[in-house]
């Protein structure tokens, strides 16, 4: 999927065939995006992907979703007016229309426990964000630190490889894109930025052993891939077609 080009304005909306197949609308670097990009493949869902260019959008795709945003969800066997939104939504829209594969503990109470932990998360998110887009010149990680031994401590509590128990579950897959983005911060001395092998024991082999599952590889970026489109994103022009073009230079080759 590396290789897709993200469309633009201008461009005619992709013609798929009359298949009922799902429709994902998607940015490569989207965190959120990639949100979904992991329910699909761990669920094995197939489905079609769809990348946009989010500084230049095509008139087709703002028209068709309503907050113009990623991720988009086509559910074409439902017809017009079927295109979900936001991330957390459309995941769990398909551990529902999905069950064979269950993301979610089946426990109403331990479900929403997760559910919380996801909300939670967000503070992460911000603080994460704010660290990639400035000039990281005063890195500060007390607040990345804080919200991370919430987890550190909630998987320890459950004393499971992965907050899902024996492989990941939902919460697991909505915080990784974060966790994945992580490895793209660098101190000031231009190193990359690490958790204390000590103080987080258990959320590092919880990393690691994520790094080995099927849904996580199938999307994964190293750091400095990250580190190389946050550039891109703070020079003023985020460099979404980076993969496309690099790939087309192999093949060249």
């Amino acid at each position: 999927m590396s290789d897709t080009e993200h469309l633009t304005t201008g461009s005619t909306k992709p013609i798929f065939p009359d298949d009922g197949v799902l429709r994902l609308y998607s940015m490569r670097f989207c965190p959120y995006a990639h949100r979904v990009h992991l329910v699909l493949d761990a669920k094995n869902i197939p489905h079609h992907n769809i990348y946009i260019n989010l500084q230049a959008k095509p008139d087709w795709f703002t028209k068709m979703s309503s907050t113009a945003k990623v991720p988009a969800l086509e559910v074409v066997k439902e017809g017009e007016n079927s295109v979900l939104i936001e991330s957390l939504v459309i995941c769990d829209y398909l551990d529902e229309m999905y069950p064979e594969v269950p993301l979610y503990p089946t426990d109403p109470l331990k479900k929403a426990q997760d559910k919380i932990l996801i909300q939670r998360f967000g503070h992460f998110i911000t603080s994460l964000y704010k660290m990639l887009l400035d000039d990281k010149r005063e890195l500060d990680l007390t607040d990345l630190i804080t919200d991370l031994e919430i987890y550190e401590n909630e998987l320890k509590k459950r004393g499971s490889k992965f907050f899902g128990g024996s492989k990941p579950g939902m919460l697991d897959y909505m915080i990784w894109p974060w966790c994945e983005r992580f490895a793209a911060l660098k101190l000031d001395d231009g190193t990359q930025a690490e958790l204390d092998p000590q103080r987080f024991l258990t959320l590092l082999q919880w990393r690691d052993l994520m790094l080995q599952d099927k849904a996580v590889k199938i999307f994964y970026l190293d750091g400095e891939t990250h580190d190389k489109y946050m550039n891109s994103r703070k020079a003023g022009s985020a460099d979404y077609n980076m993969l496309y073009h690099a790939a087309k230079r192999t093949r060249r080759e």
